[in-house]
């Protein structure tokens, strides 16, 4: 069986979705999985066990650029038997229907009834977790919960970590990656200052604080690195392979809720997440070695971009020394 799917353009949700990937490989094992994901997800993707094989979503996310769909669609012809499309959009849909593939499984949404030939409802007040709603499309029509929700890994190659650190002169005994950054917005990030009382603190413990994240994290890296000379700002100066390498080598990560939390989580490293805006019920870290720190204020979750009363309570209240005493058994 050849199998494709359509994946995520999230970080934090394509980790997710190797959940499915594990699902499907265990059923089938001589099956092929190739997943249609974003370019710059590619090198992640290719990183979840049980994926044979990936193909760049040329597409821009929102961007629809039917005729494009059409001949990229039509290009994979043959190739595929079934098709699973994790984003619930009409377009994400389009190209394995222009593809031709016989059974294209997903959940309802924006009328695709149309484009897939297996469309499921969702009850996403039963279901919270995105991990178990990839999985559910693993199980047959009909059913509400799924059979098994297998822990999201990751696979590192320590080649591949040991030229990364090399290359960025990094000691990966000491390091303890802290990921600054999340896409979604300021309601989600610990503030800058908090994160450079904990470097600082790290630092005079012996440790090597490292931060890190994409290009779009790089000011809130600037901010804590102008507070905490001894970090190691890596935010934008590394591709995602090579993210994934070092959180690989750290000793801990401290995270907020974000993609690197999950990559974290799916490597196996001990990772202590950072709860505002957002609930740990949606998103949780899924590591038996993750500690979730959220102060619960009556505000919260609000799952807002920017906190709407103003004052952030939820994470500016949420102390160094409380994240340290978290991270320093751990270390």
């Amino acid at each position: 069986m050849e199998r494709l799917i359509v994946g995520p353009s999230w970080l934090g949700d394509a980790v997710m979705m190797g959940a499915l990937v594990q699902r499907l490989k265990s059923a089938d094992p001589g099956g092929r999985i190739t997943v249609l994901t974003p370019a710059h997800l590619d090198d992640l993707v290719k990183r979840l066990p049980g994926v044979d094989a990936t193909v760049i979503n040329p597409f821009a996310h929102g961007a629809l650029k039917l005729g494009e769909r059409a001949r990229f669609g039509r290009s994979l012809k043959g190739r595929f038997d079934e098709a699973f499309v994790l984003p619930h959009s009409w377009k994400s849909a389009l190209v394995p229907a222009f593809a031709g593939i016989r059974r294209r499984i997903g959940f309802v949404g924006e009328a695709r009834y149309l484009v897939l030939t297996d469309a499921r409802p969702l009850d996403e007040t039963a279901l919270p977790r995105m991990v178990d709603r990839f999985c559910l499309l693993a199980d047959p029509r009909g059913s509400t919960t799924p059979a098994q929700s297998p822990t999201p890994r990751l696979e590192a190659d320590p080649d591949d970590t040991a030229a990364a650190l090399a290359r960025l002169r990094l000691d990966g005994a000491r390091g303890v990656a802290l990921c600054v950054g999340a896409e979604y917005g300021p309601a989600k990030r610990w503030p800058a200052a908090q994160f450079a009382t904990l470097a600082t603190r790290l630092a005079a413990a012996g440790y090597e604080p490292w931060l890190v994240g994409g290009p779009g994290d790089a000011p809130i890296g600037a901010e804590v690195a102008a507070l905490a000379p001894a970090v190691r700002d890596l935010t934008g100066k590394t591709s995602m392979g090579e993210a994934i390498d070092l959180i690989a080598a750290a000793r801990a990560v401290v995270s907020n809720d974000s993609g690197l939390m999950h990559v974290a989580a799916a490597l196996g490293r001990p990772v202590i997440a950072l709860y505002g805006s957002t609930s740990p019920a949606f998103t949780p870290p899924l590591s038996p070695d993750a500690v979730i720190l959220s102060l619960n204020v009556e505000c919260s979750p609000c799952f807002e971009r920017v906190c709407p009363l103003g004052h952030f309570k939820c994470l500016n209240e949420l102390s160094p020394e409380r994240v340290w005493a978290a991270v320093e058994p751990r270390l």
